[in-house]
């Protein structure tokens, strides 16, 4: 099994390269999905989560309030610990138990991880970073999905710095232009992966660091 992290900043269009990959034959893990199953009602960290913040952090339909969760945590360091350590080793052991699922085969997995280089990124086959100005990303963000352009830059400012992050790249794809050139710069990162050396199999899977909050 080759592994292979992915990251990005908000608005860097990962998760669109994510699914271009799996067309091109990879498998994915990821982590921001991942986070949003271990948070349905009735879930342990659901329930942590309320025990600790109460029910304003619950949405009238009952799921998850995740903007009102940001606004208490996000801006209160005590408060972010307190969710990471609900949050992260709940996302730890799934991540875990999913990559083990598929140890001994010849698949290539992408681990989707938004704050990968902030968790620590030893031991993958190789780190694929998806690049954009951020202000592009702004742009998008709030044209496209609606954000509060505050609240963006807000975010990016939290994460670690554009050029921290290109530095732990092995490969960088660039999103600045059409679907057209990003289609052509996912072509070129999958012949890249088919490059990479892959380990013997029966190779122990390893435990990997999460982040819950992704920007």
């Amino acid at each position: 099994m080759l592994e292979i992290g992915l990251t990005g900043g908000i608005g860097s269009g990962k998760s669109t390269v994510a699914s271009l990959l799996v067309q091109r034959g990879a498998l994915l893990v990821d982590a921001d999905a991942i986070v949003r199953e271990l948070q349905e009602p009735g879930s342990p960290v659901f329930e942590a989560m309320v025990e600790r913040w109460g029910q304003d952090i619950v949405a009238g339909d009952g799921t998850l309030d995740r903007q009102a969760v940001a606004d208490l945590v996000f801006g209160d360091p005590d408060e972010l610990l307190a969710l990471n350590a609900i949050v992260h080793p709940a996302v730890g052991d799934e991540m875990t138990r999913r990559r083990d699922a598929l140890a001994g085969t010849d698949a290539t997995v992408v681990l989707d991880i938004p704050l990968l280089v902030e968790s620590g990124h030893e031991g993958y086959g190789g780190i694929v970073v998806v690049d954009v100005d951020p202000e592009m990303s702004v742009q998008r963000l709030v044209e496209h999905r609606g954000f509060d352009e505050e609240d963006v830059r807000q975010r990016i400012a939290r994460q670690v710095s554009r050029s921290d992050r290109l530095a732990k790249a092995d490969f960088v794809v660039s999103n600045s232009g059409t679907p057209e050139e990003l289609e052509a710069e996912v072509d070129r990162c999958w012949a890249w992966i088919g490059t990479l050396e892959r380990p013997q199999p029966g190779t122990p899977v390893r435990r990997i660091g999460s982040r819950a909050e992704k920007g």
